[in-house]
């Protein structure tokens, strides 16, 4: 009798955290699956192609996270960056279309892996300040964050159930807010694709894998890999570190940074834009809701698994989403991006001596122009780098700290 107590309390204590990893999965898919989507289709994907990029991201994340938590015994997650596919989103179609998009991918890709495996690299980028990388990101996010603003005034009837279903999760219990609104969201997507007859044909509902042969042009480098590199290290992989380290685990940074790395370069030809740590969603398989701290990495080993399954089941959400009235899919990108623009927009403006260089950084990202080539975003940094180096100089005074100041010591395992 006292063997079979302790086997079901065995089972039911493997359970915590299978069941944790399972809700970070959910939580996190169905948050910002419709903005990889749509970040893929602006530069130049076709359905197809952002279907298989879906898949790829999201297969490429979910096996970066069981191999990592399964080798350190720690809950470490992977994600795709939600930020560096809203920078696809405002970045538009570059010089030598989809091909030279997926050629930024693996650039991208290779950056972060040289990162891992060079840390020289990881102190450059942890000398940009951190207003401005986040500025830069604000900026970027900004006019996708106005768009349910407009989608509730051009098309109210399937938007506003979206916004207000968002609004009373975010009253009753926050972590859901975004996928029922998302739930919401594809409620009112079947329901539209049915009024105007075009249901999607069973066929686009099989997995598939579009492979696609990269090709260079400069454009392409400085206005998506670069930017991408960049807002990936600041707003994932950077934070990511900072929530386990708040959680008690210190990330194997190096080999954190090298196995997401080559993920990234593994999906990217078939369409994934960028594998790396997870930063919100991290705390929901290395929380304390994750059971027991000895245990919690298989709450990261459940969330691989779990992502992998949906990577495979993801083709009939990319063909319904792809699909939808451009109002639906925008309000709901717009929806799963407020949160990050919120810490973006505190995090530019919390440094005194750089709230001007950051709200000009802000300004140029937002702005979308593009100039000799070189996005919004390329220009933004290099405004806001410039403006604060002018005042720097003029009052004889330093420019804050570096991306990475904090924990920098922990990064160089």
């Amino acid at each position: 009798m006292k063997r079979s107590v302790n086997g079901t309390r065995g089972r039911a204590a493997l359970w915590v955290p299978v069941g944790a990893g399972l809700v970070c999965s959910l939580v996190a898919f169905t948050a910002a699956f419709a903005v990889v989507l749509s970040g893929l289709q602006a530069v130049g994907a076709t359905p197809r192609q952002a279907a298989s990029g879906l898949l790829a991201v999201t297969v490429t994340m979910g096996a970066a996270s069981i191999l990592l938590s399964w080798r350190y015994r720690m809950p470490i997650t992977s994600a795709w960056s939600t930020p560096g596919a809203a920078l696809l989103m405002t970045t538009g179609l570059v010089t030598g279309g989809w091909p030279a998009a997926v050629g930024a991918f693996i650039a991208c890709g290779v950056l972060l892996t040289v990162t891992g495996l060079w840390p020289g690299l990881a102190r450059l980028v942890q000398r940009i300040p951190v207003p401005l990388a986040q500025a830069m990101l604000a900026g970027i996010l900004l006019p996708l964050c106005i768009a349910p603003v407009s989608a509730l005034v051009t098309n109210p009837l399937p938007v506003v159930p979206i916004v207000v279903t968002w609004l009373v999760m975010m009253r009753v219990s926050p972590k859901w807010a975004v996928p029922l609104a998302l739930a919401v969201g594809m409620i009112a997507i079947v329901v539209s694709l049915n009024l105007s007859g075009s249901v999607p044909q069973v066929a686009a509902l099989v997995p598939h894998i579009e492979w696609t042969t990269p090709t260079v042009t400069l454009q392409a480098l400085t206005g998506v890999a670069l930017p991408l590199y960049i807002v990936t290290m600041a707003s994932q992989n950077i934070p990511g570190v900072a929530v386990m380290s708040s959680l008690g685990y210190t990330v194997p940074w190096r080999p954190a940074l090298t196995i997401t790395g080559i993920a990234s370069i593994v999906s990217a030809p078939m369409g994934g834009h960028a594998v790396n740590l997870a930063a919100l969603s991290a705390a929901l398989a290395a929380g304390p809701e994750a059971g027991p701290k000895d245990r919690r990495w298989i709450a990261g080993v459940s969330a691989g698994v779990s992502y992998v399954v949906l990577g495979i089941l993801s083709a009939g959400l990319a063909t319904a989403v792809l699909a939808a009235p451009e109002e639906i899919v925008q309000t709901v990108a717009g929806i799963a991006l407020f949160a990050t623009f919120a810490s973006a927009c505190t995090s530019a403006m919390a440094d005194p001596a750089l709230r001007l260089p950051a709200a000009v950084t802000l300004a140029v990202a937002a702005s979308g122009v593009s100039a000799g080539g070189l996005s919004s975003a390329f220009w933004a940094l290099v405004a806001g780098i410039v403006l604060a180096a002018l005042l720097s100089t003029r009052s004889g005074s330093g420019s804050g700290s570096g991306i990475g100041t904090r924990a920098s010591a922990k990064r160089e395992q």
